[in-house]
């Protein structure tokens, strides 16, 4: 987003527009933690849930639901001198929570002022 350079202080607001996929903020310094948090998700709402009645896409669908509403569909990011400003090791996910997915939108708002 080339925009975010002339924002001297701001905010970024980013949604992603499914309802199987979210936005996490999250240590982005080891691929460990990604994977992690892939491993204690799909531990806790598994995959072909028996008392699930939402499958008209698969096994995978219900869970997809329920993570995205564990993890969330946006997230609001202060911006301050033309970069986002996030802590040191933090990074933006997009959690994908099925198995195969299409494309997915995302919609990015970005209020602020330029230099003084």
């Amino acid at each position: 987003m080339p925009a975010i350079a002339g924002v001297q202080t701001g905010l970024l607001h980013l949604l992603i527009q499914h309802t199987s996929a979210s936005l996490a903020l999250n240590e982005n310094a080891s691929p460990d933690v990604r994977a992690d948090l892939a491993a204690w998700l799909d531990r806790a709402v598994p995959d072909d849930t028996p008392y699930f009645a939402h499958r008209l896409e698969g096994p995978d669908d219900m869970p997809a639901h329920v993570k995205s509403v564990l993890t969330g569909p946006s997230l609001t990011i202060p911006i301050a001198g033309g970069r986002p400003a996030l802590g040191t090791w933090q990074g933006i996910y997009l959690l994908e929570h099925r198995d195969a997915a299409g494309a997915r939108d995302l919609v990015a708002t970005l209020w602020g002022v330029g230099p003084a």
